[in-house]
């Protein structure tokens, strides 16, 4: 058998040991009571007194529950305030009438002075038990909501952090779209079956951006295969101007990392380098542990980071829109910084707390 308070399922064993530890605490006070008094009954006398008055409340408590459920008294405008008084006189009435039915089998006497002395003595004390149940329900209520709200606001939070992350991936892949359709229409008036295969190229890619719609990390090993497709669209777009070099530690492979981190950073690359400037550019990226993070790094070395950081802080969007899905996902845990190289260029580096993810099978791929 279960007492169930509120939202609390107690016991009956232990619900009964809680109110013990009250009967004992009575019974010790009405013996040294009467101690002061220079006169004593048995312990056996004090502890059957304080279990017929306090047992009788521990029958009552649920009761005094349901009716504090049903009749809550809440601030500021403390409804039902006189509907509890009149219940605190009724319920107390009860467990003075219950309580000299029980004591008049036990002690000398009639009902009647029975009724007389619980009413003398315990009358006051009753009213007051009420009380502090009444009490004890509306911590535990007050307890249940905040509990309530902050599992519904946690929840909120993760829906909205969802949310924007998704908001920020749809931003990026327009913005690179629109771009690349930009270049095809250049490259079209002169070489158009370079603009056909960049079109193949551009449908592959946009099949693999919906393939990764579904989650927010991915494996490097995968990102750096959409990447692949986009840097052969861009090397088609610029011939030998434009050269790549990718290093990569082959144990960061499996790691987790944003889906798309890297083509909107090589995108602002190629544009504030070559895009800007004559001459040619490579483009270098690389990935290394340090400790227990992961560290990506994109270079270009046709750009100056003065002019790049006003431009990025004026309209960029892929650089801004990484800085946000990196706080999203990981707080303070990650990093995106720009700096300047020498004698020329700029480098982005990124750092992601290391996290493992399962590699597909070849099998699988194929």
């Amino acid at each position: 058998m279960r007492i169930r308070l509120l939202d609390a399922d107690i016991g009956l064993w232990r619900y009964l040991g809680l109110w013990s530890g009250v009967v004992l605490l009575f019974a010790i006070q009405g013996y040294l009571h009467d101690s002061l008094q220079g006169h004593t009954w048995s312990a056996f006398d004090y502890l059957r007194w304080s279990m017929i008055q306090w047992y009788t409340w521990a029958a009552l408590a649920p009761l005094v529950f349901r009716l504090a459920e049903r009749y809550p008294v809440s601030p500021p405008t403390f409804a039902n305030l006189r509907m509890q008084a009149l219940l605190a006189c009724a319920t107390t009435a009860i467990a003075l009438v219950a309580g000299a039915l029980v004591s008049h089998l036990f002690e000398p006497g009639t009902f009647g002075q029975q009724v007389d002395q619980f009413v003398g003595q315990h009358a006051a004390i009753g009213l007051l038990t009420y009380a502090a149940l009444l009490a004890l329900h509306a911590a535990m209520r007050h307890y249940r909501e905040k509990t309530r709200r902050e599992v519904e606001a946690s929840r909120l939070a993760g829906e909205l952090a969802q949310s924007r992350l998704q908001v920020l991936r749809t931003q990026l892949q327009p913005h690179f779209l629109f771009n690349t359709l930009h270049a095809i229409v250049t490259l079209l008036q002169e070489d158009t079956a370079s603009a056909e295969d960049m079109l193949l190229r551009l449908s592959e890619l946009l099949r693999a951006f919906l393939e990764e719609q579904e989650g927010q990390e991915i494996a490097l090993q995968r990102e750096l295969e959409l990447l692949d497709l986009y840097l052969g669209i861009q090397r088609m777009r610029f011939k030998d101007r434009l050269g790549t070099r990718v290093y990569i530690d082959p144990d960061t492979l499996d790691c987790a990392v944003p889906a798309l981190i890297l083509q909107p950073i090589v995108e602002n690359a190629i544009r504030h380098g070559i895009g800007k400037h004559v001459g040619e550019d490579c483009i270098e990226i690389d990935s290394r542990r340090d400790g227990e993070s992961l560290c990506l790094e994109v270079r270009n070395a046709n750009s100056v980071l003065d002019g790049m950081a006003k431009e990025i802080g004026r309209r960029g969007i892929g650089l801004a829109n990484t800085r946000l899905r990196l706080r999203e996902l990981y707080g303070e845990a990650a990093e995106i910084r720009l700096d300047s190289l020498w004698p020329k260029g700029v480098a982005c580096r990124i750092r992601l707390p290391l996290r493992r993810v399962e590699l597909p099978d070849v099998e699988d791929v194929a």
